[in-house]
């Protein structure tokens, strides 16, 4: 029986080899080669070929030479062919074998030639040829042939940076399907599950994790974070919960190219593009997009790998490569800068993340690098937060250093001990195999090992950080102490990047609305007190006008949000909340300038000298304060979404209406009673009118959270 008793041939690096297979026909076999070659007069001159019965009974076919495929310009190849044959029937014990070159069909490719026992494979132009080497036993006349093929190429660049480039488009198209899809079925759970955030840290925490979990990428939520704080919906404290579960939920992405379905792929999109484009049930349509997604992601990871593939035959390539090998400190800061100025390249750190892994699984570079790699992208992705920080509250600019602070020392701590400690931990949990080639163990599964790297570096950072939340808050805020400015007329917590985000984007719009809702409650405040002072104090004035101002730019400003918004391609369910929060937000800036024009009305009077009989402005400032609560209870049925508010609203709504007509009855009495300037009759009427007015804006908002037309 024959078997593979020879070492691999020496060739150089660049060369891909094909498993050898030992595979011999005896007696009554022939081999069409061999016969061909006979008929050409290419055998041996001992053993002329003339097709008898005796010398098929001679003949033995293997193939023990294995297929090779090298890089151009590669130096020769020398095989010892004793070596190879030495364990064959052909050979026999200490007897003279004959070697020959038998068929070569491309020596342009290769040239073959054989000198004492040696095959010498001598590479040329870039092409495909096929060979046979036949051993011929002088004693018993027996032979052997051997078949086997030689390739030579060349790298093709554009082939491998297009592969590349197109892999990763595909799987970062696919992050992003899979999170619209993923936001789409979640719907109200995820922005209910935002709303849930309070200063108990765990549960910030677990909400950070899950929101990212479900959006897929971190940096979205950071920024996302920091728009809530800019808006004062978040506190510091709160956000910096958010921000570390961010970084857990983020390391999902690595999880997911766990799964061993690489080359499935490209069936599921079809399958779930098909769903998607045909069916007509929205969840239905949203569950499809998330697994066309899905499939996008695995599709592009191969896409990778197979660009990837190319590199790890290139010499150059591999010793570039190896300048940044994770074996000393220094190698391992090295990676993780190459991690961060990738990621911050990319700006994403789950693209990065599988270039890192479609490297490690082709052997590019090995597990050790890839993960110091994961280390690094950690803090490039810091540098969208931080972005969007620019022009932001002081809180926001802590939240989003907080980001920085987060990974940069955990990096920091993580590489002291990167080479003595955490990789073989790593190791230990993953588990080790031989490597076939050198024999030393490696981890088995290098996809699960950098899943789990990445893991447990954030949750490993989280539990430390968790005991010093507010030491850090504390911290920063000395550090980034606050200034005094003056407040802007214009937003600055509205993100375009939301957009991407349909479900974060329609919740950062309604802290907006709840910030208009706001507004209107402190220009009530204000004008309470200037309702019942003798002379109108300047700066609370200037306060009311310039709110006003503001809340105009507001509703201008998430109108436009909002057709941005509803020009793609969002769930059926935000778009109806959208279309609420335009009527809200509309119905607000109404309630805004209906405030105003009181205030005018009164200041008006003032400088005519003016007022209000002291009945008549009792009254009337009773009437404001009924609007003042009534405002309120409809701007906590709005931050609660207590659709049931519209109960109350119309009650309530009824109770002032009933008391302006009351106060307008008692107004025109006392006008035939005693005489008021015209003036006075004016500003009186205009302001009951301005009240109702303000009434029925409010009932309107309370139809909207109610979902009513």
């Amino acid at each position: 029986m024959l078997s593979y008793g020879f070492a691999s041939p020496a060739v150089s690096r660049g060369e891909s080899q094909q498993e050898p297979r030992a595979v011999a026909l005896l007696d009554e076999q022939t081999s069409p080669e061999s016969d061909s070659a006979s008929e050409s007069g290419s055998t041996s001159a001992a053993h002329p070929a003339d097709g008898n019965s005796e010398e098929k009974q001679k003949r033995l076919i293997a193939k023990l030479i294995p297929d090779t495929t090298v890089l151009v310009e590669t130096p020769p190849t020398v095989i010892d062919l004793d070596g190879v044959f030495a364990e064959t029937e052909v050979a026999g014990d200490g007897e003279t074998l004959v070697y020959e070159v038998l068929h070569n069909t491309k020596e342009k490719v290769s040239e073959a030639t054989i000198e004492a026992s040696r095959l010498t494979l001598t590479w040329g132009a870039v092409g495909k040829s096929e060979i046979i080497v036949r051993v011929t036993n002088t004693s018993t006349g027996r032979f052997l042939d051997n078949k086997f093929s030689v390739a030579v190429w060349e790298p093709d660049y554009w082939h491998l940076v297009l592969t590349v480039v197109g892999g990763l488009g595909i799987f970062l198209l696919g992050m992003k399907n899979m999170s619209e899809g993923l936001q789409a079925v979640a719907g109200a759970g995820l922005r209910r599950m935002i709303g849930a955030v309070t200063e108990n840290r765990i549960l910030a925490i677990a909400v950070g994790t899950g929101v990212t979990m479900l959006i897929q990428s971190s940096s979205i939520t950071t920024v996302m974070v920091v728009g809530f704080v800019n808006s004062g919906f978040m506190t510091l404290a709160q956000a910096i919960g958010v921000v570390m579960g961010a970084n857990i939920g983020t390391t999902i992405t690595g999880w997911i190219l766990v799964l061993k379905i690489g080359k499935y792929g490209l069936p599921i999109l079809g399958f779930a593009a098909f769903v998607y484009l045909f069916s007509r049930r929205d969840r239905i349509r949203y569950v499809a997009l998330a697994v066309m997604g899905l499939g996008m992601v695995f599709f592009g990871l191969e896409l990778m790998k197979n660009g990837f593939a190319i590199v790890k035959n290139l010499p150059a390539f591999e010793a570039w490569f190896e300048q940044f090998s994770a074996t000393t400190y220094l190698g391992v800061l090295k990676c993780a800068a190459v991690g961060c100025v990738l990621t911050f390249i990319v700006q994403s750190s789950s693209a990065t993340l599988g270039i890192t892994i479609s490297l490690a699984v082709t052997g590019v570079i090995p597990f050790e690098t890839g993960a110091a790699l994961v280390l690094g992208e950690n803090i490039g992705t810091t540098i969208t937060a931080f972005l969007a920080s620019f022009g932001a509250t002081i809180n926001a600019k802590r939240a989003a250093y907080f980001h920085m602070l987060f990974n940069m020392i955990g990096v920091g701590w993580v590489t002291l001990i990167f080479i003595p400690l955490y990789m073989p931990l790593i190791r230990w949990l993953i588990g080790t195999v031989p490597d076939p080639e050198l024999g030393t163990p490696v981890v088995r599964d290098v996809t699960e090992a950098i899943a789990l790297t990445h893991t447990m570096f954030n949750i490993t950072n989280t539990v430390i950080f968790i005991p010093f939340v507010r030491v850090f808050a504390t911290l920063l805020e000395r550090c980034v102490p606050e200034r005094v400015v003056r407040e802007r007329p214009h937003l600055t917590s509205l993100d375009v990047r939301m957009l991407e985000t349909s479900v974060i984007a329609i919740e950062q719009s309604r802290i907006e609305v709840l910030r208009m809702a706001h507004g209107c409650k402190e220009m009530t405040d204000w004008m309470k007190d200037l309702l019942t002072q003798e002379i109108a104090d300047e700066k609370t004035v200037q306060k009311a006008f310039h709110r006003e101002e503001i809340l105009d730019t507001i509703q201008d400003e998430v109108v436009a949000f909002m057709a941005h918004l509803l020009a793609g391609n969002v769930p059926l369910d935000v778009t109806e909340e959208a279309r609420r929060q335009l009527r809200m937000a509309d119905e607000y800036e109404s309630v805004s300038d209906y405030l105003i024009a009181v205030l005018k009305s009164h200041l008006k009077l003032q400088q005519g000298g003016l007022r209000f009989p002291e009945t008549d402005a009792e009254d009337m400032l009773g009437l404001h304060e009924m609007v003042a609560d009534y405002l309120v209870m409809i701007n906590e049925g709005l931050e609660r979404r207590q659709v049931d508010v519209i109960t109350a609203a119309k009650s309530q709504g009824e109770a002032i209406t009933r008391r302006s007509k009351e106060l307008r009855g008692r107004f025109l009495s006392r006008m035939s009673e005693q005489k008021l300037e015209p003036q006075v009759i004016v500003a009186f009427n205009a302001q009951l009118n301005a009240y109702r007015r303000v009434r029925e804006h409010l009932l309107n908002v309370a139809e909207a959270i109610a979902g009513e037309k």
